[in-house]
């Protein structure tokens, strides 16, 4: 036979061989992202654990979850995630939280709320608080939380900018508000300026990212008067935002109250018409009875921060109750002031333990109960459930992989058991948030952390130098 023509089907055969190989790969959709797991947590109310599953993203959205075999089949991605001793789950939502306050973690511990606020942390801010220091507390505070998984916050501080652009270049999600006070604060004079601050807030960064939604936070009804809660109200509505605020936090707040205004603190935002904006309500750890329906009917989301409350002995939060009654319940951190770290596994399990012990009943706020609340659940305490806090198709691309590998998951019987009363914060292997690897395998992506540290450590020797002596008479002297 003709050499040219052995060569010849030689590279005809080859070439059959090769299409014959290539063809269903390219008849495959093209997805920017596949995330496999052992395990894939939906967290949508109806499909359970998925073993050995996978979900793809397309820009910054999810297109599919499902089978690690169903996906691969249907999709081809540019770059894959493995899954091996992995889960895969929906970001954590911190609902409430005062990043910056990571900088001022540990300056005053073992207080009570109002001695707390007024002998400390409102002294240190105004003589501290610029956007140079908030800038830095967020991005320490966006470090320690894309390590633990948290994908979502919802802040309330000063220079609502400066938190912004740190939260926006380390590519966390979330809703950021210029807070009103009814003193002298770091950012304003008064509430009004506050406001105008607010609209000016509003107009930029609705704008300017996806990922970041401005909102107004009222600070609490025993730091603003009716006509200053009125007002900020007034403006939510003008510009069509929510609003997150401090609620029936402490007995003080409740006394306070009741002698002021004769009434509750929840009843009196009621009468003012504060709930007529979309409200976030952090603590809510005093209700009455009476009131719980109300925040059913005003569609208030509560989040509940058992850290904080137990550390400034504020109280324990009936969170079942409000659950039962339909109230829509996240969980939060709070400032690392008042906590002192920014943990969503550890508000997971301190929610789950305090709930059982101070009713005496083991059966309450079960392990998937107190997962729904830091996923699906925080999303629809903050009015983002078509957006985030679930694994469907449609939703924003926010996840994480969890690794298994550690010895407290050995043995594993019960997936999310395990997620709520053994994994912690170093167990997360992989953040993503709107189709974005944050961190992959432990290593952080989004964020200079060895910068953070080097300028975090320069403001808290400021502070040290300034602060500390006075900070220990003052605790000693008690």
């Amino acid at each position: 036979m003709n050499v040219n023509k052995v060569m010849y089907r030689i590279a005809l055969f080859v070439g059959l061989s090769v299409l014959a190989l290539t063809t269903p790969a390219q008849a495959r959709e093209k997805v920017d992202l596949i995330v496999q797991g052992d395990y894939v947590v939906p967290m949508d109310d109806v499909t359970d654990i998925i073993r050995d599953g996978a979900v793809a993203v397309r820009g910054n959205r999810i297109l599919a979850v499902g089978s690690r075999e169903s996906v691969e089949k249907k999709y081809r991605a540019r770059k894959t995630l493995p899954g091996k001793s992995r889960l895969v789950m929906p970001g954590l939502i911190n609902g409430h939280t005062h990043a910056a306050m990571s900088l001022l973690r540990g300056i005053a511990d073992d207080l009570e709320l109002m001695d707390w606020l007024n002998e400390f942390i409102f002294p240190i801010e105004s003589r501290f608080v610029d956007p140079e220091f908030v800038r830095i507390g967020t991005e320490l505070a966006c470090w320690e939380m894309i390590r633990g998984g948290t994908t979502m916050i919802v802040d309330m501080y000063y220079f609502a900018d400066s938190t912004a652009e740190a939260l926006e270049g380390c590519g966390l999600r979330g809703m950021v508000a210029t807070t009103a006070v009814g003193q002298k604060s770091p950012d304003a004079e008064s509430v009004a300026e506050s406001l105008n601050l607010a609209s000016d807030f509003v107009a930029r960064w609705r704008k300017r990212s996806d990922r970041i939604y401005p909102i107004l936070a009222p600070h609490s009804v025993y730091t603003l008067n009716p006509d200053q809660l009125t007002a900020v109200k007034d403006r939510a509505l003008e510009l069509g935002v929510p609003i997150s605020i401090h609620l029936s936090e402490s007995p003080f707040e409740i006394e306070v109250t009741r002698k002021n205004y004769g009434t509750t603190p929840i009843k009196l935002l009621d009468k003012l018409g504060v709930f007529e904006v979309p409200t976030i309500a952090a603590h809510v750890i005093w209700p009455m009875d009476d009131e719980i329906p109300i925040l059913v009917k005003r569609h208030v989301g509560v989040i509940h921060n058992p850290s904080s409350n137990m550390k400034i002995a504020s109280g324990i939060a009936p969170v079942q109750k409000m659950l039962e009654a339909g109230v829509a319940v996240g969980l939060g951190t709070d400032g690392a002031a008042s906590n002192n770290d920014l943990d969503m596994w550890e508000e997971m399990r301190l929610a789950a333990f305090l709930a059982k012990v101070s009713s005496m009943n083991p059966e309450v706020l079960p392990a998937r109960t107190v997962l729904r609340m830091a996923t699906r659940g925080g999303a629809e305490a903050l009015g983002l459930q078509d957006e985030i806090g679930s694994l469907v198709p449609g939703m924003k691309a926010d996840l994480i992989q969890v690794s298994l590998e550690d010895v407290h998951f050995i043995p594993t019987y019960d997936v999310l058991s395990h997620l709520v009363y053994v994994a912690d914060e170093q167990d997360v292997a992989t953040v993503i948030v709107d189709g974005h690897i944050l961190m992959q395998d432990g290593r952080i992506r989004s964020l200079d952390t060895r910068r953070v540290r080097r300028e975090a450590e320069a403001i808290a020797e400021r502070i040290r130098r300034s602060v500390t002596r006075s900070v220990t008479r003052s605790v000693t002297a008690r």
